[in-house]
């Protein structure tokens, strides 16, 4: 698989590329978290509704690798075995997907970003990363962001194993931001010292994507 962000053309990716161009979803009101929960635009779902590129690629536990590369002290390339074998953290957090819906109250099990991070030490000069799928899916992050107090690489969602439809053997989860930012299926992470667009940022979805300022497309 190569470093580049898919190329195959979906019925969703099609529909997505179609609402950023038409600011699709925007209400144009602004809210907070410490004022209310639900971000504008959203609404509540119970279920966890599946989303992707049309791929859900099957990744063997005994061929998994994550690696943790750029300007870090330590590069990092870890099994399986080595990632259960980091400190184990719980979450409890809400997850807003940018086609207005949200979840509240997911529970969560993995490895916290802060200690990965801590495991990696990223250079002074890092101050943004780029994360890279199995199936080739890309999205940035400022490196604040992902280093979140709540950010987790999450294995386990509500006590079970990650099903491979959610991401699974293993995901990013970044609660504070519009869901295309978690990535599934996560493979490398990369810091660099300047922001550069991933995928959807190149079709036309907001760098950031902070649901309570409805930053949804790069226009707003």
């Amino acid at each position: 698989m190569g470093d580049d962000h898919p190329t195959t053309d979906t019925k969703l990716t099609t529909s997505k590329r179609r609402w950023a161009a038409e600011g699709k979803f925007l209400t144009g009101r602004v809210s907070r978290p410490d004022a209310e929960r639900l971000p504008p635009g959203q609404h509540l779902v119970k279920d966890w509704p599946v989303l992707d590129l049309g791929q859900q690629p099957a990744i063997s536990i005994e061929t998994w690798r994550l690696e943790v590369r750029g300007l870090v002290e330590t590069t990092l390339d870890l099994t399986w075995t080595a990632f259960q074998a980091l400190e184990q953290s719980t979450k409890l957090s809400d997850i807003h997907c940018v086609t207005t819906w949200s979840r509240y109250d997911n529970k969560w099990k993995g490895v916290s970003t802060r200690d990965l991070l801590d495991l990696a030490m990223p250079k002074a000069e890092a101050d943004y990363v780029m994360l890279t799928s199995y199936d080739g899916y890309t999205t940035n992050l400022p490196l604040s962001d992902f280093a979140a107090e709540d950010a987790i690489l999450a294995t386990a969602w509500e006590g079970r194993p990650l099903t491979r439809d959610h991401g699974g053997p293993m995901r990013l989860v970044v609660p504070h931001l519009y869901f295309w930012k978690s990535a599934k299926w996560l493979r490398r992470i990369d810091l660099a010292p300047a922001d550069k667009a991933g995928f959807w940022e190149k079709n036309g979805y907001h760098m950031l994507g902070d649901p309570w300022r409805e930053q949804r497309y790069s226009a707003d």
